[in-house]
């Protein structure tokens, strides 16, 4: 069976980056391994993973089925951190739309650790 690289752009092998996390298997230990784990849940369809690593406070204002419709749609190409702090992420996720069209996400992300896991909570979006 042939290794695939890690949809988040780490250059290690997906099963020995974020799919632990993706799977359960693991917990990410920061911010950053989150926000990495969560990219590559867009790019692997993984919807369960997407809400239940949103923080409960904000978790009703996503559906599943919106997550999951909004994952498939798009092809993932490849995630730029920007700059990362103990609770935010800047990142660019680079995709193509249903039309195959080239677009940029540009987010600052926080996240909240919270009963030894880590969440996210919100993001600012640029233009």
């Amino acid at each position: 069976m042939t290794k695939i690289k890690c949809h988040c752009g780490s250059q290690k092998n997906f099963d020995q980056c974020c799919e632990p996390f993706i799977n359960g298997a693991e917990k990410a230990s920061t911010a950053l391994e989150l926000m990495r784990s969560r990219y590559s849940a867009y790019a692997t369809h993984a919807a369960e993973y997407l809400l239940a690593t949103t923080h409960i406070s904000e978790r009703k204002q996503y559906s599943k089925s919106e997550i999951l419709n909004w994952a498939i749609s798009n092809q993932w190409l490849q995630l730029e951190i920007v700059k990362a702090t103990e609770n935010t992420v800047e990142f660019k996720a680079y995709f193509l739309d249903s039309k195959l069209q080239k677009q940029i996400h540009h987010e600052l992300s926080t996240f909240k650790f919270e009963n030894e896991n880590w969440f996210y909570v919100n993001g600012k979006f640029f233009d």
